[in-house]
């Protein structure tokens, strides 16, 4: 079972968009030489609890950063972006990184609605999606002399396309084009069981993959104590909250109860968006993780853990890799 990292980059209150960027290297250094496959990023916009909006950027200082671990966007929102564009970034990432970088690619906009037009997107960009897609794999394919638009770099690198999701739109689209596919059960556990059966049932093979890959990540909260790890989680759920309230900002930082700060209809939201969660010890992780790989079937599990202490964090990804390996 391959294990890989969804990394957030969260800004923590009182913390900087650098000190978030500089933690992010790190944990793929460590995540890195505690087995993990990948380490993606994910694109976000106007968001000041998250520093991975130049997702691009970011991951070509991750990857500088690091020796072997694969290196992907989690995703990059294609709509928000030219498909030419975007061959031409990760192209220039594979020049630099080869063989080392995935592009995970989403449909949904990463942001709010006025952000959306400041990016010079409208509502209805997301209905192009499909043809974006297929645009952007045919500038990562060999171009020919006759060809008028040839992405440089890009064009006869062939890196490898996956398809992210929290629906089964992307389901659909990942089985109809055979690529890889992988689901966001972090916070959107409703239709995790749906996608991957309509993932399965219509895959068709294709130059990419010759039978369905899938991929689907789960919230993780690992720390030498119980209370520790349930502590560590209450930033996350504050996140949430914070969200639902319209008030989104930098991560708070845990506290002992988070009932203390959350109405109970509010924590039971936060709670169901956090439903595919591995939180307390090593044994109980364990526990979580591998029941999450055999009820979902899955063939790579995705971690993440969006914690305020950056310590806690690889603490937790560290026990989550022993937990995995049978340590």
């Amino acid at each position: 079972m391959k294990y890989s990292v969804l990394d957030l980059a969260p800004i923590t209150e009182g913390g900087s968009v650098a000190e978030s960027l500089h933690n992010s290297a790190d944990l793929a250094q460590h995540a890195e030489r505690w087995g993990y496959h990948r380490f993606w990023m994910a694109e976000h916009h106007n968001m000041t609890g998250i520093a991975s909006a130049a997702t691009a950027v970011a991951l070509g200082y991750v990857a500088g950063k690091t020796d072997k671990i694969r290196v992907g966007s989690g995703g990059v929102m294609l709509p928000n972006h030219a498909p030419f564009v975007v061959a031409e970034q990760f192209g220039t990432l594979d020049a630099l990184y080869p063989g080392r970088i995935d592009i995970g690619l989403g449909r949904a906009p990463g942001t709010d609605g006025r952000t959306l037009r400041a990016l010079r997107r409208k509502p209805d960009d997301a209905e192009q999606f499909p043809n974006d897609v297929q645009e952007l794999l045919g500038y990562l394919e060999e171009a020919q002399e006759s060809d008028p638009i040839k992405a440089v770099p890009g064009f006869g690198q062939k890196i490898p396309v996956w398809l992210l999701g929290s629906s089964t739109f992307g389901a659909q689209l990942a089985a109809h084009l055979g690529l890889p596919y992988a689901f966001a059960s972090h916070f959107a556990p409703d239709y995790l069981q749906h996608a991957l059966k309509a993932y399965r049932e219509n895959f068709r093979p294709s130059r990419y993959l010759s039978k369905p890959y899938v991929a689907a990540a789960m919230n993780v909260f690992a720390a030498d104590s119980e209370t520790d790890a349930r502590k560590m989680m209450s930033s996350m759920q504050q996140q949430f909250i914070a969200l639902r309230r319209g008030t989104p900002g930098p991560l708070k930082a845990p506290v002992d109860d988070i009932r203390t700060v959350a109405a109970p209809h509010e924590l039971a939201g936060a709670n169901h968006a956090l439903t595919y969660t591995a939180v307390g010890t090593k044994d109980s992780v364990q526990r979580h993780i591998n029941q999450f790989i055999d009820d979902t079937g899955i063939d790579e599990v995705i971690l993440t853990c969006h914690a305020f202490d950056h310590q806690a964090r690889l603490r937790s990804f560290e026990i989550a890799a022993e937990a995995l390996n049978g340590k």
